[in-house]
């Protein structure tokens, strides 16, 4: 084999990983840092919680609908170049958020951020093709990481921040560094080496699966804010629904198209999209439900202010940033179906714990458990998926899962609303009556969670170990399918 093929250069993966978890970690921090800065913008623009709401909402929307397009386009014209796009759009949607005059501009400029989301899936994509086989585990489990520690200093860091500073201090914050991380990329960052350049995009497809998502995620996402039997609801439900019939005929008729169900069908693919949505949906049930309980008034809450309830989720990013690396290492040691199994079992036990816990203190101690079992699943099941997909396909099917994550955070709000809403109690406070949850009601909510993770073990199951464990130093010569000429395009070839 020709040794140029061979060659690994530590030096420069390292730097482009350290780029791409910095760019993870920012995005989710500036979508995160919105949810306790809710308040400030009632009061501020002086609407309804119900609009405020869409702040949240219509950003996961558009992210959504555009992510598997975008996903497309990397495959077909390269991931690094629509990265760079992705970024700039992003950095222009930033600095726009951060000096609105309105609330309308904040809604629009909000809604156009969502195209964030797509900088994950193809991070994880060309980060794949920089590092040898038994290494992979490693780099998706850096990125993977710092979803979560974006998360988690978004909840907490993001609350400190608009606490003292105002909400728009966050953007202003934000902007320098997505800006210069976007001339970074684009400097030190090699364009990816495979491309389906005779891939032509599906446009119809993509319509019809942009619109289906939009509609349904939209319909999810405010169902408790308008009512889940209003109008608007049921129509943007059933017409999400309706819209994947004629997208499914579609898909199985055009030559080229943007969703491949025989390869969405495959045992690894079904099986980690299956674990996005469920993870997406676990993290939404169990941070949201948190925040709401340590703001909630006593006696089902503990009522904390934003800024205290926000420190007591600091431990998710601690401990996820500790753990993630040190799982991948794991991980190439052992497989990737080992730590799915342990991930369920251990977000599980989490789960019970906040489920039974009978004070504050105990929040953090039990969150940290149940944050080590979401990272244990993450981790993996995003191996499992670069893993097992072709390379001139990646960017399309990591965008693709990336969408299932979204869907079970989407979903998430509404089997919340259902559980707090009905077991709720009436409340007189200032000569007002106010409709609260209970204590038993969040314990609920996180036997719920308890649930989703238990499903979880039997689905990892039907998993297929993609982690050789005889691999040696020189995974290239192990795995000659890794090597590829840089710049190259079309589908992997036999190279020996």
């Amino acid at each position: 084999m020709d040794s140029k093929l061979t060659k690994f250069d530590p030096r420069y993966a390292n730097r482009a990983l350290l780029l791409f978890g910095a760019a993870v970690l920012t995005v989710f921090y500036v979508e995160l840092m919105m949810t306790p800065s809710t308040p400030k913008l009632l009061l501020q623009y002086g609407v309804p919680l119900g609009k405020v709401s869409l702040i949240l909402s219509l950003y996961t929307v558009f992210g959504v609908a555009i992510t598997p397009v975008v996903g497309k386009l990397g495959d077909i014209y390269g991931k690094k170049r629509v990265l760079i796009y992705v970024l700039s759009a992003y950095s222009v949607m930033v600095v726009s958020t951060s000096f609105v005059p309105n609330f309308t501009t904040l809604l629009i400029s909000r809604t156009f951020q969502g195209i964030g989301i797509a900088i994950t899936p193809l991070a994880f994509s060309i980060a794949r093709e920089e590092y040898p086989r038994e290494m992979i585990p490693r780099a998706q489990a850096l990125i993977a990481g710092m979803i979560f520690t974006g998360i988690g200093l978004g909840l907490s860091v993001g609350a400190f921040v608009s606490n003292y500073w105002g909400w728009q201090a966050n953007y202003h914050i934000a902007t320098p560094i997505i800006i210069a991380l976007t001339i970074l990329i684009f400097l030190q960052v090699k364009e990816s080496s495979y491309r389906n350049a005779d891939t032509k995009l599906d446009y119809l497809g993509s319509i019809f699966l942009g619109s289906s998502l939009a509609m349904i995620v939209l319909g999810l996402s405010q169902g408790a804010s308008w009512g889940w039997a209003s109008v608007p609801i049921v129509t943007l439900l059933s017409l999400g629904l309706f819209l994947l019939v004629p997208l499914i005929i579609i898909e199985r008729r055009v030559g080229q198209p943007l969703l491949d169900f025989r390869q969405l069908g495959a045992r690894n693919i079904w099986v980690s999209n299956f674990l996005a949505f469920n993870t997406g949906a676990a993290i939404v049930l169990s941070f949201a439900s948190l925040v709401y309980k340590l703001e909630d008034a006593p006696p089902s809450g503990y009522g904390y202010d934003t800024l205290t309830a926000g420190l007591y989720l600091l431990p998710l990013a601690i401990i996820v940033l500790m753990a993630s690396y040190p799982l991948g290492i794991l991980q190439s040691k052992f497989g990737a179906r080992p730590l799915l199994f342990l991930g369920g079992g251990i977000g599980a036990i989490g789960s019970a714990l906040l489920a039974t816990e009978s004070n504050a203190v105990q929040v953090p101690e039990y969150l940290s458990v149940t944050a080590l079992g979401l990272v244990m699943i993450l981790v993996p099941r995003q191996v499992l998926l670069v893993l097992s997909v072709k390379h001139a396909e990646m960017g399309v099917m990591t965008s693709l899962n990336q969408v299932f994550f979204n869907v079970g955070q989407s979903i998430a709000p509404a089997i919340s609303a259902l559980i707090l809403s009905t077991y709720a109690t009436t409340v007189k406070f200032g000569g007002k009556t106010f409709s609260l949850p209970t204590t038993q009601a969040f314990g609920y909510v996180f036997w719920a969670v308890v649930a989703i993770f238990t499903i979880s073990i039997p689905v990892s199951f039907f998993a297929k170990e993609v982690i050789k464990k005889e691999v040696t130093t020189n995974s290239l010569e192990n795995h000659p399918e890794d090597a590829l000429p840089k710049n190259s395009t079309g589908p992997r070839k036999n190279l020996q």
